[in-house]
């Protein structure tokens, strides 16, 4: 006997149990016969067990309704679109949510190709996809567009597998999961990776990317591309005076502009701050073709971003500096075009505002050298390269009263280095102030060195201060430190500056001048004249010397302008009780000129030119 069998011969007897003791509940009265009577019985309890069994029957329909609701209230409203389609991909059965994902009435969707609601550049995919289907068993999925009626677009994910269906006919179950929302999160996050959030264009990764892609394409078509590096000028002032919304504003304009100025194959990025890159590609293969090409889009650049700006009602005018590299597919790499292009910039604001540089070669030697010389200049102050030189400094009678002391590099391999040529980039990269304490350090030894001799002890020493150096907020600190360690007397130290040490921190200048001069230190202010303001500080120092440059020596007896000024430096001097020292001296006539007008000291090639401190003094005996 079957297990099948068996149940049903079990669900029998159970039912047999079940009318015996019902029928046995039924009062006498109510029962029709005596229980002798066995076939009554037999009628009796098989009445009961139909009865039982109608009951079940119809709460076993009633529960397969429910289900079947539940599982139509699922199939229809389930968050996935549930289709069948034929071997020939018509849609013969579909959900509601596959309808509203195809944008269509159920009716009049079905009987129709599903590949009329995928999107063209889907269409070849979707036909491979229903192709493999046919084949194989095996499940298949992938991301299409569909378009709808209304033309709106919804991006799903399909997944389809080949089934039988319940007329033992072969069909395809696919579904539809709508993935629009992570497509736009992917977008969103892919234009955050690759675009500039404010405003919207490419960044220096996207842009990198089109170089590199741009240069395997010039080396191929031998078409000349550029590279325009575009900055804003003065962007920082409209900031901290506006604020920074106005400011972005402007940036805003600004990428409008650029990408207005340029042709549609071209790029037009932000690096970040005010700075833009523009990229054009498939200029001419001559390169002197694709040189006026590029001038012509720099120059209409400069000339958009010189129109005004209404900026939120305040009106504004810009203007903005370009610098620009040519390159075609064998230019190098992409980060070496960059800093051309940035070197071009930097000449180009080095020129003014509205300029345009192109790089040339000669741009590059000159950044490979500076780099090489900020290398060195660390190591020469690292290792004591640098050497101090001592140009004498006589009185009217000829006697010596002291000397200035000027920094020489003794570089290993290009020898002897004047202050021109490394005084201005050690400023510039920060190096001026371990250099200038070297210079303090090495003068106040030598004026110990002085003291203990009677022929030298009286001579005064000079020394030229960097503005950078005298800004510091430790150096009246720092500099009376180093005259305690090494003994030095402070009122043989003369201090010699020019007036760019004072532009715009008079209060701080004369705070730390007064902190060294209550200590002795000596104070002369260089290149009187030369400078626009010296004169209008003059009352406020606690000046000692006032130095004549040698700008006004040179041509004093042969130019009555330069004649008129040096004696009108030495009366101003003369009358708030400053001593002059006249620079450049190199002649007899220029001293008597200069003794005349009542000058006690003076400096130049006629007494002797910088020199090692052991030949200072056999020189000038």
């Amino acid at each position: 006997m079957s297990q099948k069998q068996a149940g049903i011969k079990r669900r029998r007897t159970l039912l047999r149990i079940e009318a015996e003791a019902q029928l046995a509940r039924v009062p006498p009265s109510v029962a029709s016969a005596p229980p002798t009577d066995e076939l009554l019985h037999e009628l009796q309890v098989h009445q009961i067990e139909l009865q039982m069994q109608n009951d079940e029957l119809r709460r076993i329909q009633f529960e397969l309704e429910e289900s079947r609701n539940r599982y139509m209230d699922l199939y229809e409203f389930a968050p996935i679109g549930y289709l069948t389609l034929s071997l020939e991909g018509l849609i013969f059965e579909i959900n509601l949510t596959g309808a509203l994902l195809l944008g269509q009435d159920r009716k009049k969707v079905l009987q129709r190709p599903l590949s009329r609601f995928i999107s063209p550049e889907d269409c070849d995919r979707y036909h491979r996809l229903l192709g493999q289907i046919k084949k194989r068993d095996e499940r298949q999925s992938f991301a299409v567009t569909l378009k709808r009626s209304d033309g709106s677009i919804v991006h799903v994910q399909l997944d389809c597998v080949r089934v039988v269906n319940s007329d033992t006919r072969l069909a395809i179950r696919v579904t539809l999961t709508d993935i629009s929302e992570q497509r736009r999160a992917e977008t969103e996050i892919a234009n955050l990776a690759f675009h500039d959030s404010l405003t919207q264009l490419p960044n220096r990764r996207l842009l990198l990317d089109r170089l590199r892609q741009l240069l395997a394409i010039s080396l191929r078509t031998r078409r000349h591309g550029a590279i325009l590096f575009v900055d804003l000028d003065d962007f920082k002032t409209l900031n901290d005076t506006q604020g920074h919304d106005i400011g972005d504003l402007l940036l805003r304009r600004v990428s409008q502009r650029l990408t207005t100025c340029v042709r549609e194959g071209d790029t037009v990025a932000r690096l970040g701050g005010d700075e833009f890159v523009v990229m054009l590609e498939a200029l001419s293969e001559d390169n002197t073709e694709a040189v006026v090409q590029t001038k012509t889009v720099a120059e209409k650049i400069l000339a958009d971003l010189k129109q005004p700006y209404n900026l939120l009602g305040y009106d504004y005018r810009s203007s903005g500096s370009v610098g620009i590299t040519l390159f075609n597919g064998n230019s190098g790499a992409v980060e070496d075009l960059l800093k051309r292009a940035d070197l071009a910039l930097y000449r180009a604001k080095a020129a003014g505002r509205g300029i345009l540089r192109f790089f040339d070669p000669e741009m590059q030697a000159a950044v490979t050298a500076r780099a090489v010389l900020e290398s060195d200049l660390r190591r020469g102050i690292e290792e004591g390269q640098f050497v101090l030189h001592y140009q004498p400094q006589m009185d009217d009678k000829g006697r010596l009263i002291g000397a200035e002391a000027l920094v020489r590099w003794q570089h290993p391999d290009r020898g002897l280095l004047l202050p021109e040529e490394f005084i201005p980039f050690a400023e510039e990269k920060g190096l001026i102030e371990p250099l200038g304490q070297w210079v303090l350090e090495a003068v106040c030894t030598q004026l110990v060195a002085w003291s203990t001799s009677p022929d030298t002890a009286d001579l005064i020493l000079a020394m030229n201060l960097s503005a950078h150096q005298f800004c510091h907020p430790e150096f009246a600190k720092r500099m009376l430190a180093v005259i305690h360690d090494t003994g030095a007397d402070p009122k043989k130290l003369l201090l010699e500056f020019t007036e760019s040490v004072m532009l715009g921190h008079l209060e701080e200048t004369l705070s730390k001048m007064r902190a060294l001069k209550t200590h002795g230190v000596r104070f002369a202010l260089d290149d009187v004249g030369v400078g626009y303001s010296s004169l209008a500080y003059l009352k406020y120092l606690p000046l000692d010397q006032l130095k004549i440059d040698r700008s006004f020596v040179c041509d004093v007896l042969t130019n009555p302008v330069d004649a008129a000024i040096a004696r009108s430096i030495m009366a101003l001097g003369q009358s708030l009780g400053l001593t002059i020292t006249v620079e450049g001296i190199e002649t007899e006539e220029q001293r008597s000129f200069f003794i005349f007008h009542g000058c006690q000291s003076f400096q130049g090639f006629l007494f002797g030119m910088p020199v090692p401190v052991e030949d200072l003094f056999p020189r000038i005996n």
